[in-house]
């Protein structure tokens, strides 16, 4: 199945009017999210209370169901949360860093959020090793040899936010199981134009968010958990909606449920998760695979294009070693928000990063002239300096 992204844009409104490039930060809202959160409304002003009984309790495992057909998961393994700042904490909180086994190994490219909570595990004995990359590309030799038999876990991007360089994931969660280490995957930049299969890769866990290519909005963080690992877990970050028996309203320690309703804790983001499944609905019917296809069809002449123009790509060459995402490099001179702002008042939405550049990802409902007028309009506002327009104006994102 081949993408026609002219079938897709009905769909997202914002392509209407806008050059939209920046699915890496926030995909497109699905006009089906609307009727998404109009349902949410109107069971609430019409069934109230009773709600809770006909579906909104259990909105994070029915909503993780649908988006675990994305990744192959098998049934009642998936779990919504708000974040994934949350939900590295709830894993985190699950593990024990008093013994000799205690490392933490991850790359210099993680998202910020990440390691802060990693970082933060040093108070109750863990010991983070972060493995220095070139900025682009993960050494991944250098990687395999940080994680041993003192490894606890490895908390690893499959995708790199800033250069989008895609990691062998399937080499990470070898050599960690072969040692004894856990591997939680952060699909953040990945879920929706990667495809992968949390079956065949054998992953322990894997967490990211709806923001992004799923085009779910925000709010809606989710975590999977092997089934055969999930019941060896207690996270220390609970409530009552991880209790087996939530409406007994017992006092005292925490009575985990069986499964995956364990890894919850608080009442449930109902309206949140009822919106994002319009775009995992969007990206399951799409394919995730023709997405792949239509992604590297779009980024490699978009390389090809931004190279001939005198800009520089700081992600990697090989389309097989990069995620949805090209990030182009400027010179010392030029400012990156200042670009962004620019071609933004031109209707073209990117965004920058710093010691990265200006990420640029199309998706499924992109159009080939976009990305050419695109390139136009960087080398335009280089040449005429119009970016020097933009400059000290407040970014937004």
């Amino acid at each position: 199945m081949q993408i026609d992204p002219e079938r897709w844009r009905p769909l997202f409104p914002i392509t209407d009017t806008t050059t939209y490039l920046v699915n890496h930060s926030l995909g497109a809202m699905p006009s089906t999210a609307a009727d998404k959160l109009r349902e949410f409304t109107e069971t609430w002003a019409t069934r109230g209370v009773r709600a809770w009984a006909e579906g909104w309790w259990e909105m994070p495992v029915i909503a993780g169901n649908v988006l675990g057909r994305l990744m192959n998961a098998p049934k009642d393994s998936v779990v919504l949360h708000q974040n994934v700042s949350l939900i590295t904490s709830v894993i985190a909180t699950c593990l024990d860093f008093s013994g000799p086994r205690n490392k933490v190994v991850y790359t210099d490219q993680e998202f910020p959020t990440n390691m802060y909570v990693w970082e933060g595990f040093r108070k109750l004995g863990a010991r983070i090793e972060v493995v220095p990359t070139d900025g682009i590309e993960v050494d991944m030799q250098r990687l395999l040899d940080a994680i041993d038999e003192e490894t606890k876990i490895v908390p690893i991007s499959h995708v790199c936010f800033k250069s989008h360089y895609l990691v062998d994931a399937k080499a990470v969660i070898e050599k960690a199981h072969r040692v004894g280490a856990l591997v939680l995957l952060d699909a953040y930049q990945s879920l929706g134009t990667v495809p992968f299969d949390v079956q065949e890769l054998g992953v322990d866990m894997v967490c990211g968010g709806s923001v992004k290519w799923l085009c779910g909005g925000p709010g809606a963080g989710y975590l999977y958990v092997r089934p055969d690992l999930v019941d060896s877990l207690e996270p220390k970050i609970t409530g009552w909606a991880a209790h087996a028996a939530p409406f007994a309203f017992e006092t005292g320690p925490q009575r985990y449920a069986k499964g995956i309703r364990r890894m919850l804790n608080g009442s449930p983001a109902v309206p949140s998760f009822m919106a994002a499944t319009a775009g995992y609905e969007a990206v399951h019917e799409a394919g995730v695979k023709a997405i792949r296809a239509y992604s590297q069809k779009l980024t490699t002449k978009l390389r090809e294009d931004v190279l001939a123009a005198g800009f520089t790509v700081n992600s990697p060459k090989d389309p097989e070693r990069r995620g949805g995402t090209l990030t182009v490099g400027l010179r010392p001179d030029e400012d990156g928000p200042a670009f962004v702002r620019a071609l933004e008042a031109r209707g073209v939405l990117v965004d920058h990063r710093p010691k990265a550049g200006i990420r640029v990802s199309p998706h499924f409902y992109t159009l080939e002239d976009e990305l050419s007028e695109f390139v136009e309009l960087l080398v335009e506002l280089r040449n005429k300096g119009k970016w020097k327009d933009h400059l000290n104006q407040k970014a937004a994102y």
